[in-house]
Formats: C-alpha cells, sequence, structure tokens
C-alpha cells in the first residue's frame, strides 16, 4: 500500500491552524540534503576512529579499497532505493517502503528498526562526544566529566530541533565543511609530497590481493559503519525542493562522495606511514591508548602543533555534527509514524518554525535514557556506550536495508511497472545478496567489532529480531483498536 496524500507528512494545513502537524515543503535543495548525509557519517569521526582499527585488525594497506567495494555495494542497494523513492514520497523511507510491498504490520517492524538503529547510533555518538570534548578541555586544564557535556549538549540539540531546518543545514554546512576542509588538506599534501617513505602506490591498497589480504571483512564492517545514514536523502523527500530529481541526485551523489571521500583520506594515510609500516603504526596507536594518534600525529608532524589541537577540537564539532543530523532524522520518523496512526496524534504537531517539536522532545527523552545508565554506572563511554551501540546500530540497518530491498521487487512486480528490469529486479536482488554477505561478516565479527563479550554480544544482536517483532505486535493492536472502535460505531 503506497502513501496517500492525506497521510504523507506533507499533508496540507492551514498556517493559522493551532497545532499543525505540516513540514515546510521546498525548503531543502540537493547540497541541504547532502550536507545532512555527510553530516551524519561525521567524515572526521569515521577516519580517526575507524582507520587505525581497519588497518591494524583488518587488511592493513588494502582498507582503503573497501571503502570502494563497499561504496559498489550501496550504489545497487541505491538503485532500488531510489526507484521506490519516485513512487513513494514519506519521512519515514524504510517503513514507507516495506510498508507499500508487506503491509503495515511488516511496515511498522521496519520502522521499529529504524528507529533502534538512529537512536542507539545518535547515543553512541554521545559517547565519544563527551570522552573526545572531555578530552580537548582537559588539555587545558578544565576538568568536566563526559557525561554532563553529553547532557548539555542534548539541550542545546533539542533547541537545534525545534528550529526551521534550513538554520539546521546552515549550522551543518559549517561544521561539516570545516573537517572535510582539514582532512583534504592532509590528503593534498601527502599526496603532492609523493607519499611517504615508500611513496604512493595503487596496487598496495586497491589491488584484488590487497583488499583481500589479511582478514578484509573486519574492513569492510568499519566501511559500511562508516557510510551509514546516506538513506536519509529520502527521509527528507517532503521537505525537498523537486523531489524526485532530487532525491536521486542526492543519493547517487553522496554514495559517490563519501566512498571516494574515505577512500582517499584513508589511502593517504596508508601512503604517509608507508604500506609495509602502516599496520605497525595502527598497531602501536591502539596499543597507546589513544587510537586517534594514528591520524593526528601525521597532522603535527605535517602541519604543526596547532593542526593537532585544530583537529581534535573538530573531531568533537563531527560528532555534534552527527548527533545533529540523527536528531533531525528520528523525528522525522516520529513524525510520519504519528501521521499513519502508529503513535498518538499529537506526535506529529509541528511548531511555527514548521519543525516536528513533539518528537523532538520524545527523541530527546530517548536520548537521555539510553546514555543516563552508563553515566550513573560509571562504565567507560568509548569501549562501553559507542562501541555496543554503534554495533547494534550496524547489524539494525543492514536488515533494514535487505528489508527494502526484497520490498523494491516485491512492489514493483505486484505494479507491474514495463521497461524498469534492473532498477526493479535485478539490482535490488543483486543488493540482497551482496548486504546478506555483508551481514553475516558483521556478525562473524560482531564480538570485535563491539569490543565486549560474546554474551554482550549475542544479547545486543537479539535486540533486532526483539524490537522488530514489538513493532509488527504494536501494529497489530492498533489496528484490532479501530476494527472494534468501527464496530462500537
Amino acid at each position: 500500500m503506497s502513501i496517500s496524500k492525506s497521510e504523507s507528512p506533507t499533508a496540507e494545513a492551514s498556517p493559522r491552524t493551532e497545532h499543525s502537524t505540516a513540514l515546510r515543503a521546498g525548503s531543502v535543495g540537493v547540497m541541504g540534503i547532502l550536507f545532512f548525509v555527510l553530516s551524519a557519517q561525521a567524515p572526521l569521526t569515521g577516519i580517526v576512529g575507524a582507520s587505525p582499527l581497519a588497518a591494524a585488525l583488518g587488511n592493513g594497506p588494502g582498507a582503503p579499497g573497501a571503502y570502494l567495494v563497499v561504496g559498489i555495494v550501496i550504489v545497487i542497494f541505491a538503485v532500488g532505493f531510489v526507484a521506490m523513492s519516485r513512487k513513494i514520497q514519506a519521512n519515514g523511507a524504510f517503513y514507507a517502503y516495506v510498508t507499500a510491498a508487506f503491509g503495515r504490520r511488516i511496515g511498522a517492524g521496519a520502522a521499529w528498526l529504524a528507529l533502534l538503529a538512529y537512536s542507539t547510533v545518535q547515543a553512541a555518538m554521545y559517547g565519544l562526544y563527551g570522552a573526545a570534548f572531555s578530552g580537548v578541555l582537559g588539555t587545558a586544564g578544565i576538568v568536566v566529566p563526559w557525561w554532563l557535556l553529553a547532557m548539555i549538549t542534548m539541550a542545546g540539540v533539542q533547541v537545534l530541533g525545534s528550529l526551521n531546518i534550513e538554520l539546521g543545514a546552515r549550522v551543518l554546512a559549517v561544521l561539516v565543511g570545516l573537517e572535510v576542509a582539514i582532512l583534504l588538506m592532509f590528503g593534498f599534501t601527502v599526496l603532492l609530497r609523493g607519499g611517504g617513505p615508500e611513496g604512493l602506490s595503487l596496487a598496495a591498497s586497491f589491488s584484488p590481493a590487497a583488499i583481500g589480504a589479511g582478514a578484509p571483512g573486519v574492513a569492510i564492517m568499519f566501511a559500511v559503519a562508516s557510510m551509514f545514514g546516506f538513506e536519509s536523502t529520502a527521509i527528507y523527500s517532503a521537505e525537498a525542493k523537486d523531489a524526485h530529481r532530487t532525491v536521486a541526485r542526492a543519493t547517487y551523489l553522496s554514495v559517490g562522495v563519501i566512498a571516494v571521500f574515505f577512500s582517499f583520506i584513508s589511502w593517504m594515510l596508508v601512503s604517509y606511514y608507508g604500506p609495509s609500516h602502516v599496520i605497525d603504526a595502527a598497531g602501536a596507536a591502539l596499543e597507546s591508548g589513544d587510537s586517534t594518534s594514528f591520524v593526528l600525529t601525521p597532522m603535527v608532524e605535517l602541519f604543526g602543533p596547532w593542526a593537532g589541537t585544530v583537529t581534535g577540537m573538530l573531531l568533537v564539532t563531527s560528532l555534534l555534527a552527527g548527533i545533529i543530523a540523527f536528531h533531525n532524522g528520528i523525528n522525522r520518523y516520529l513524525h510520519s509514524l504519528a501521521l499513519r496512526g502508529s503513535m498518538p496524534r499529537g506526535v506529529a504537531r509541528t511548531n511555527r518554525h514548521k519543525a516536528p517539536s513533539v518528537a523532538a522532545r520524545i527523541q530527546t527523552v530517548v536520548a537521555f535514557l539510553l546514555v543516563a545508565p552508563f553515566a550513573v554506572l560509571s562504565l567507560d563511554p568509548v569501549l562501553t556506550l559507542f562501541s555496543w551501540f554503534s554495533g547494534l546500530a550496524v547489524a539494525a540497518l543492514l536488515v533494514l536495508y535487505m528489508l527494502c530491498s526484497l520490498a523494491v521487487v516485491a512492489y514493483f512486480r505486484r505494479e507491474k511497472v514495463p521497461g524498469q528490469l534492473w532498477q526493479t529486479v535485478v539490482a535490488p536482488v543483486l543488493a540482497t545478496v551482496l548486504l546478506g554477505w555483508v551481514l553475516s561478516l558483521v556478525i562473524s565479527n560482531f564480538t570485535a567489532l563491539i569490543g565486549g563479550s560474546a554474551e554482550t554480544a549475542v544479547g545486543l544482536l537479539l535486540t533486532v529480531p526483539i524490537v522488530f517483532a514489538a513493532g509488527v505486535l504494536v501494529e497489530v493492536a492498533v489496528e484490532r483498536r479501530a476494527a472494534r472502535a468501527e464496530v462500537s460505531a
């Protein structure tokens, strides 16, 4: 079942209505959506956090090639994703597509999985953000606990979430632009200098032998984690200018930019250290307890101490940008669920800025409830909060991607759309197979990914089917209540 106009988040409402549910249409273009996607990736966070792990535990100098492999998989997935976005416009892209193919119950399960993934990854980022911010302040002799910084930031993000989307895009553009600039400055400096002691070598990082060396699944896993969030292009379809073209262009552009950017910067890191030395350098950074030194040390050696300080500060803003992006995405999922009747109608209310203000408040409360236990129990924000919830988000989103690919095939087969075999059958089926392969890698390496025990890994992985089933059961209850109301009437 497709989303009708009356159910869509773009349903018309009078600007003088006391409690409006309409979002501001036509407020975001291709570049605005691209900035939201890039901020969800948190480019500096992805490079600083993932590159030493991918190099030391994965395929060493072949890690840059893993980003291109994952980029190809996501592009294939995006073919069907974009085809569905042209037929169905809704803020909750995943659940809307799955609902159109398999009905409201399975769609509700997908929606709950999306909320689980986005909420946990945002909570994970709060943990790393608090730790990074506390570290930056510590270098200036200011001691502030990570959890206090995280809670203060939650309040600030709540304010931004209640403002209009154009303001949010401007804030994200500045933050993302700064972190991308310093990474590109590093990358092009190494490139123009001809690399490090061993020069530049494409074969050492991009040949099939290099990509398949060591434990390539670990590197591919981190590459997938770094790219999650591109699907937010469709989440903003109700607010996009010329949504059919804007969403398609923003989707392919975001996947291409992310894959090439991460691959290039990680290749320059490999070149800086040298293919034969990068594994040892990454391992030494991990053993030191400060994995950020894998990236910050080259910055300092190339540009001076100021570069290390600035990069550390930008790491904090990188995480902040990602937190804001996920906050906005979760708000719109809640808004769309309320419009379809799966949540109280009041959750769909928007304020005078046409932002989903009630959903924003709910999302902030959920973030607090996810983060607070780690603070109360004095758990390490990186080794527990960040690693556990990041791993859970990766698993949940991969399941969603597979559901979405299957939904494309089912929906277009029923609609009998002629002349689109590649978009509606071949690419989605191929994407399902490839995503299943990636998911198997994630599951087999899950304990290493989250940095915890096997029992913790199993417990977190079981959350995915449990949450999916809960979403289905809640939808069943909603339908039965509606049926009883009709009989009573």
